[in-house]
């Protein structure tokens, strides 16, 4: 079935990753998964790390690992601005897997309740989300 297609964009601290038309916007925020259809309402939500995946058509998905981030919806667009986007056929799983362990060994060095834990809490939480996509890609 085809779909109205708007306009997406993508952000990163190292610039725009995507910038085209898109049928349908999927992702996750903080109270569960999003999916983001032309002429949806205006919204504002808190991404967490997850598959973004940009539905240009039924059969031509752009997919990234997605790191935290903010998704806003209005006047028929959607910007998602995020802190780290990779494509996922780029993932490099042993390089995640070094990663995962580096941030769970600084996480339990920390100490309980401190900005530092919890900022090492959303490391792992990341790298697994992303291993998990890497995973299935």
């Amino acid at each position: 079935m085809a779909r109205s297609s708007f306009p997406c964009e993508v952000l990163t601290p190292e610039g725009k990753i995507f910038d085209d038309e898109v049928e349908m916007v999927s992702t996750r925020s903080g109270i569960g998964g999003l999916g983001i259809l032309a002429n949806h309402a205006p919204l504002m939500a808190m991404l967490e790390p997850t598959e973004l995946r940009l539905y240009k058509s039924d059969s031509d998905v752009v997919s990234f690992a997605q790191g935290e981030g903010y998704l806003q919806v209005i006047d028929n667009s959607a910007l998602l601005i995020v802190e780290d986007a990779t494509k996922a056929e780029d993932l490099d799983r042993s390089e995640l897997e070094s990663s995962l362990k580096e941030a769970e060994q600084s996480r339990d060095e920390a100490e309980e309740g401190s900005e530092e834990r919890a900022r090492c809490e959303r490391e792992v939480k990341r790298t697994k989300a992303f291993l998990e996509i890497g995973q299935s890609s």
